[in-house]
Order: C-alpha cells, then structure tokens, then sequence
C-alpha cells in the first residue's frame, strides 16, 4: 500500500513537473518590416522555422505580419511599448529613438569584429538606456547602398535630384544637393512612376522582387555603407526568459549570424540579373567616386556627432574605420 501510494505521488510529482515545463514554454509576437516574400525577410523566416521547430518547450516565435501589420517606422515603438515582442528590421526605422544606430550602418567593421571590441555591448546598452530595447543579432554584413536614378550622374553634386530615403543616408543627400523623401518601401514604385521621385537609395540586392528596376535607369557605383538589417526585442520580454531560453535563443542568432558570409556572391548575381533587365551600371570616375563616398561617410558621422554628444567618440572608435 505504502508502494503504491509512493508511485502514485511520484506520478503526480512528474505531471506537475512536465506541466510545468510546458507551462514555461513562451511565445515571441514578431513582425518584419519587410514584406514576408522579400530578401531581406528570408533570413527571418528560416530563424523563426528553426527556434519553433527546436524550441518546443522553449521558445516559440508567432509571427503576426509584415508592414501590413505595424508600418516601418511605428515597429520601434511598438517594440519600445511591448505590443510586439520580437521584429525582423533595421535600426534605421527607429533612428528617432536611438540616433546612435544608425553607426551600425556606416560602419565598415564586420559584426564578428563588434562583438570582440565591445561595440555589441556599447549599441546594446544604448537601444535598452533609451527605447526599452535589446539588440540581439545582425543578418546582413558587407552589403552596399546605392543610387538607383532616371537622371544621369556625373559629379557629386545632385542637384535637383529628388531621392527616396531613410533617416541613415538623409543628410548625405542633402550633403550632395539632392531633395530626400521619406516613402515606405510599398511606395516606391507608384512614386518612380508618377515622378514623385527621380531615384532611390537601396542595398544591391532587392530591387528585382521589388518591382523597381521597371522604373529605374541607373545604379550608381560605387556604393556606400554596410547595410543593417537585424533582430530586436523589447527588452522585458528578453529579460522574462529564463536562462535556458536566452542561452538556446543565443544559439539560434550565432547560427544566424555565420549565415551572413554567402552576401556578396548575392550581390553580385543581382546586379547581373538587374543590368540584363535594363538597369545599367553607371560607374563614376574615381575623383568622383572617391567624393561622393567621404561626403557619404562624413555627413553621416556628422549626424551622430550632433545627435550623441555622450557616445559620438565611443561609437566612432569601436565603429569607424571608413578610408575614402
């Protein structure tokens, strides 16, 4: 009687612990401010495949939407508030909460680098003192900007010219005499169409599923920055975790992360396929090039001077490094 009644209590001991287990089990609400069929939400997709199908009992990932769901530049208050957990983005939609981010694009220093020299720690520390949120990982690394336009360039003054852009390359446009305009992605090809605008910044891979090398004549070489596009979550929802879910979501991201190196040969193959659909390759001389990409980076620093007096000097330490 005394057995059983000991298995029958240890029986009731293990559901309590398994219902336990299954009761810590969390789920992340994500977004991507990418469209969900997009290059730059296809590296998303597979880490969300990946944390939900080895992390039952962990970690789960419910991914509500893409723009359609929150628009771009609401995803950083919407992290900073907590109605959504986890976003797919880049820092440059939430640079009017952290202007410090944008150092993550006009950094030439790959993420590894970063996270060796403490330039990791010091953005992480930032986004959490300032919008109550948490950097966990970078999945893009070493791709470019660049110039995509109807209207020929030959010099570093565009004057004239009216570009699509975003906060990081703003005063590099108007640096170079050109009249920036904030359109969201979904946009873009209605505003080349119409006129709106002439041109548009955008990484070297991209424009194809976009649509928009139907309307575009040119690519400026060279290109400029790094692109950055990486994982953010609320920072209370990071700190919830218990150490067995931030160490397998630690995990996932460095996985995530060695990903990153396949880029280039990305970015090669689509200019290839955008230039044989009409989009040519207008490549500056080098005087030119060479000015057109310090006014890039100095206009660029020149912001976060303004904007960070406490961390300008730290950031450009652990970030810069651009030679024209």
């Amino acid at each position: 009687m005394v057995h059983k009644t000991t298995r029958v209590v240890a029986a009731a001991l293990l559901a309590m612990g398994m219902a336990g287990a299954q009761a810590a089990e969390v789920t992340l609400k994500a977004v991507s401010v990418f469209t969900m069929d997009t290059f730059f939400t296809k590296r998303f997709k597979q880490f969300v495949e990946k944390v939900n199908t080895e992390g039952k009992g962990l970690v789960q990932i419910n991914v509500i939407g893409g723009p359609e769901a929150i628009p771009p530049f609401e995803v950083g208050n919407a992290l900073r508030s907590g109605v959504i957990d986890f976003a797919n983005t880049t820092a440059v939609f939430h640079a009017n909460l952290v202007p410090e981010a944008l150092a993550l694009t006009l950094t030439e220093k790959p993420m590894s680098e970063l996270r060796q020299n403490g330039g990791y720690e010091l953005m992480d520390k930032i986004h959490r003192e300032k919008a109550n949120i948490t950097w966990l990982a970078r999945t893009t690394d070493g791709l470019q900007y660049h110039i995509y336009t109807n209207k020929p360039v030959t010099s570093a003054d565009l004057s004239g010219f009216k570009l699509r852009g975003v906060p990081v390359y703003l005063s590099f446009f108007r640096e170079i005499g050109a009249t920036p305009l904030q359109i969201p992605p979904g946009e873009v090809y209605t505003a080349l169409e119409r006129g709106v605008v002439d041109g548009y910044g955008w990484p070297s891979v991209g424009v194809m599923e976009m649509g928009w090398h139907e309307k575009t004549k040119y690519r400026v070489e060279p290109g400029f920055y790094n692109v950055e596009v990486g994982f953010f979550m609320n920072q209370k929802s990071w700190e919830k975790l218990d150490e067995e879910q931030k160490a397998f979501m630690r995990k996932q991201i460095e996985w995530m992360e060695s990903q990153n190196v396949t880029e280039h040969q990305m970015a090669i193959d689509e200019k290839a396929a955008t230039e044989q659909a009409g989009v040519q390759a207008l490549v500056l001389e080098p005087d030119v090039a060479r000015a057109l990409r310090t006014k890039a980076y100095e206009s660029g620093w020149a912001g976060i001077d303004k904007s960070s007096p406490k961390y300008a000097a730290q950031l450009r330490e652990l970030f810069g490094g651009y030679q024209p």
